[in-house]
């Protein structure tokens, strides 16, 4: 690759392909990579070959696991065989099962837009709510496609439908199928009103007609729906269909693009990607309503050495660099990986940069191009790309680097916390070292699984986000890293927490032949209310928060000199990691420090941390302590002659059911329980279904165990 762009920023397109479960997003990615001509024959999910799912376990259970990383290029439909019409693509293809949460919240991160794929079957299901809610955090502008319409039971309207009720009603048909099930035949489309038929290899030649007679009607009125929502966002427009004036597919079409990438329209596509039909509009749809680089507005971040500065970066290379770690990936040929998105500026192979984490300068060795597991090394890379860094020593996840010169540091992707955990005991000596090694290149790889050894028992645990997570990272320690270990039963993640206010004073005085010790501290310890992000930015100077602790330094006169004040803070916070109650980690608490005194002589940072911790802990007893649980979103579907069995199964389990709904035959149970309660429920499901029955699981809240089952809890836990 030469030293200058070989696509300018407005033809560049980084995207991410998001989805539920079995929504056949994978079968979507495997199609656009044929139709774009990276790869010559089609990986199928279910024979175990799909490019993009590239790891043993991806291919073994027929889901995603990592999100990979694709380059590619696209010819609109209108314009093919002219590459001066040529797009490049960044696509990642993110997993669709909950236990992989942190891979799409990572990857909305650093994209642009989303290509968003629904069951044509059973419409918008939780997980499809959940990664819609993630774009909705991140902003990101999106367009919904329906697969899978050719499957039985397949009803293009219910599924848009349920887009509109359950996720946005700014959703808007751009298509409608030529029949469904077995009779779908292709699709028309609503703003050129055309009639589209795939045929040839892979349906890669595209035929288009005049809309059937019969459809004619309903297209028509559909797309009146269209420029209904064009005039929305569109002064000219709206003028020109009050005024009962034609409007031009073109003036459509910007007015289209305005909308979707301020998040006001979501146009709706559909297909099925394993019939080989409507992919290609869809990807036509990407250049012609996701935002460039230059479409989004400026990213912003702060100075590394002070927050109170903000900064922005514009999508051009003039710019100073920086650019966003978004995933660590060990690769077997490479070492690792660290992927990263160009916010800004350009980067050379061979060139220093900050990292604003550490504030230490590193040199960038290689820099490659991914396609799936394959690689291309390139010389440069230009803002608005996707690319990653080989043999970078320090980085983690989430770190900004960037032009020493020009430090920034962009906003960092916050990741959810464990909800379950194990035991996990390496079998031989050798297995031991070889598992440490493991366990910390995982860990660098996710930040929602977390390796730690338990202080009392010296035992190695492990915590993740669900079973199928933890399975996931154990099976990869054996095949990646050749580690044969043995692992205990799942265990729950309980957190403590305090119901009422405490005040307590605590004097830490020890008097030897030579210098003694004296700490003396008042502290209130009080629940803490959750918060907005308007009141966290209103919060006075002297109070330092994080979602699950506030310390506020109420300390005047210098009772207390400000150099002892982050020893006590370090105190409170090792009282937190521990827990008090039965030994877990404490959530929710604020603590304020108002009062105390000190010795000229005698006073040190450790007798004012031993003073704190110990008046943390009295307080913590005295403020009532309570146990949280993880309480989990479940969605059951059943048969309707086994509703009765699956809603007592629930009960039992300390479940309450929220709502019902029908899906053609089935009924659809919506319910919270507590993930103790849990384990193993798949195995139980399907006997009282007669195999008949599915759920999905997701994390929820943390909400308060009942004091029977607390003290069960409790006494297992600390044995009392």
């Amino acid at each position: 690759m030469s030293d200058t762009r070989d696509y300018p920023l407005e033809k560049v397109r980084n995207f991410g392909i998001i989805a539920h479960i079995d929504a056949g997003k994978t079968t979507t990615t495997e199609r656009v990579l044929f139709y774009t001509g990276v790869s010559h024959k089609i990986g199928e999910v279910h024979d175990g070959a799909a490019v993009m799912d590239w790891m043993e376990q991806e291919r073994e259970r027929g889901i995603t696991i990592t999100s990979a990383a694709t380059t590619c290029f696209w010819v609109p439909t209108q314009f093919a065989g002219n590459k001066e019409h040529s797009y490049r693509f960044n696509i990642i293809d993110t997993p669709g099962h909950v236990d992989f949460t942190a891979e799409v919240e990572r990857s909305l991160k650093v994209l642009d837009g989303g290509v968003v794929v629904f069951d044509g079957v059973a419409g918008v299901e939780p997980q499809s709510e959940t990664v819609w809610r993630q774009a909705d955090k991140y902003v990101v502008p999106r367009i919904c496609f329906i697969n899978k319409l050719d499957r039985t039971g397949a009803s293009f309207d219910r599924s848009f439908q349920s887009i509109l009720d359950r996720l946005s009603p700014n959703a808007v048909r751009m298509q409608l199928p030529i029949g469904e099930e077995d009779q779908m035949e292709g699709v028309v489309d609503l703003v050129v009103m055309r009639a589209y038929y795939f045929e040839g290899e892979m349906g890669s030649v595209i035929r288009d007609e005049e809309v059937p007679e019969s459809m004619k009607q309903a297209a028509e009125e559909a797309r009146e729906q269209i420029v209904e929502k064009a005039a929305d966002v569109d002064d000219t427009i709206a003028e020109k269909y009050l005024g009962g004036q034609d409007i031009s597919v073109a003036e459509l079409q910007k007015a289209l693009r305005e909308g979707v990438i301020a998040n006001k329209i979501f146009p709706v596509f559909t297909g099925s990607a394993l019939k080989n039909m409507g992919v290609q509009l869809v990807l036509d749809a990407v250049v012609s309503y996701l935002p460039s680089p230059t479409d989004v507005p400026p990213v912003q971040g702060t100075h590394p050495k002070d927050e109170s500065v903000t900064l922005e970066r514009k999508a051009s290379d003039d710019e100073p660099f920086a650019a966003l770690i978004f995933k660590l990936q060990t690769d077997p040929f490479v070492g690792q990986l660290a992927f990263f998105r160009v916010y800004s500026g350009t980067l050379h192979a061979g060139s220093y940069i900050l990292n604003s984490r550490t504030g230490d300068k590193e040199r960038i060795g290689r820099i490659v191009r991914l396609h799936a597991d394959e690689r291309e090394e390139v010389k440069t890379v230009y803002a608005g790309e996707i690319a990653a860094a080989v043999g970078l020593k320090d980085a983690i996840t989430s770190d900004t680097i960037c032009d020493e010169k020009e430090p920034i540091e962009l906003e960092k992707i916050v990741f959810p916390e464990p909800v379950i955990q194990l035991r996990i005991e390496p079998k031989t000596k050798a297995d031991q070292e070889k598992m440490g090694v493991a366990l910390s290149k995982l860990s660098g790889e996710d930040p929602t699984f977390r390796a730690y050894t338990d202080e009392e028992t010296a035992e190695t645990i492990i915590a993740g986000m669900g079973e199928l997570h933890l399975d996931i990272i154990v099976d990869r320690m054996k095949r990646e890293f050749n580690v044969e270990a043995s692992v205990g039963q799942p265990q729950v993640a309980y957190r403590e927490t305090i119901r009422k206010e405490a005040d307590v004073e605590e004097k830490y005085i020890r008097q030897t032949g030579g210098r003694g010790q004296y700490g003396h501290v008042k502290l209130r310890v009080a629940p803490l209310p959750e918060m907005t992000d308007e009141e966290v930015a209103n919060l006075p100077k002297n109070a330092k928060h994080t979602p699950s602790f506030m310390f506020t330094n109420n300390i005047k006169g210098g009772v207390i000199p400000q150099e002892y004040i982050p020893a006590i803070e370090k105190g409170l916070k090792e009282v937190m990691d521990k827990g008090v109650y039965a030994g877990y980690p404490m959530v929710n608490i604020s603590v304020d420090l108002y009062d105390g005194s000190y010795h000229e002589v005698d006073s040190s940072e450790i007798a004012f941390k031993i003073a704190a911790s110990a008046a943390f802990q009295t307080g913590v007893k005295q403020a009532n302590p309570a146990l949280l649980e993880p309480v989990m979103s479940l969605e059951v579907t059943t048969p309707e002659d086994s509703v009765g069995d699956v809603n007592g199964d629930l009960s039992s389990r300390r479940g309450h059911v929220e709502e019902m709904e029908d899906r053609g035959n089935l009924k659809v149970i919506k319910a919270k329980a507590p993930l103790a309660e849990l384990f193993g429920y798949t195995t139980n499901l399907r006997s009282i279904t007669n195999g008949r029955g599915t759920s999905t699981m997701e994390f929820s809240h943390y909400a308060e165990v009942p004091q029977n089952v607390a003290e069960e809890v409790v006494a297992k836990r600390t044995g009392k």
